[in-house]
């Protein structure tokens, strides 16, 4: 396991900017690159802190001459994604990952997966367009009136909310029945509660500080089951 006591930012090989990987290094220090993301890395002129995967878009041998070997972790199995990898790989009190969506859809709802599989861990990802992150068990988030904010299950689920244009409050919510996309804020703040790690909140990219602000300040779905 890798411990950091920052923000850990997860690089993917998926299309970004370096805009984005700077804005996330800037909040989530230390990079994590799963596989080829270390070329993208190096592309933006950043040094990888480790580089975790199957190592078959960057051999392990290219990976080694990057950085210090014992910072390479090769998982040879191929049951699960770079991205998961990486997230099983790290401890940290939360995670910013960049170039794990575009441009393939699959790539992008593998990533979701992720972050509905590994709960206790608070995971966002940042495009140039969004921020997208697992709702907790509660959530109490300001944004500006009139923006929008996605809501997508991820699989049956439902909960309660204040705040926005249209309340999901009652409406049994699922990825093959009613979804709550663009959704708008009516008033401040928008409360969120859901009973499970199910649901995927979706807001522009420029309120990510805000968001990931309100996110660290409460407790998971981990410590959440325990109380």
């Amino acid at each position: 396991m890798i411990h950091s006591q920052t923000g850990v930012t997860v690089l993917g090989a998926g299309a970004t900017q370096a805009n984005l990987v700077a804005t996330a290094l800037d909040i989530a220090p230390l990079l994590v690159c799963a596989d080829g993301g270390a070329q993208t890395a190096t592309r933006y002129g950043r040094r990888p802190d480790y580089i975790i995967g199957d190592m078959d878009s960057i051999s392990p041998l290219d990976a080694r001459q990057l950085i210090d070997p014992r910072r390479v972790l090769l998982i040879e199995e191929q049951d699960s994604t770079d991205f998961d990898k990486c997230i099983r790989s790290v401890e940290a009190p939360f995670i910013i990952a960049v170039g794990v969506t575009a441009p393939r859809i699959d790539h992008a709802l593998a990533t979701l997966n992720v972050l509905v599989r590994y709960p206790k861990q608070k995971i966002a990802i940042l495009t140039d367009t969004d921020f997208c992150f697992l709702c907790p068990p509660k959530l109490s988030l300001k944004l500006p009136i009139g923006a929008r904010l996605s809501l997508f299950p991820m699989r049956e689920t439902h909960g309660s909310s204040s705040g926005l244009a249209w309340p999901i409050d009652g409406i049994d919510l699922s990825p093959s029945g009613q979804i709550g996309t663009s959704n708008l804020v009516e008033s401040q703040p928008i409360e969120l509660e859901f009973p499970e790690p199910a649901m995927m909140v979706v807001i522009p990219a420029k309120f990510a500080r805000e968001a990931l602000d309100a996110i660290i300040s409460v407790d998971g779905w981990e410590r959440n089951r325990s109380s």
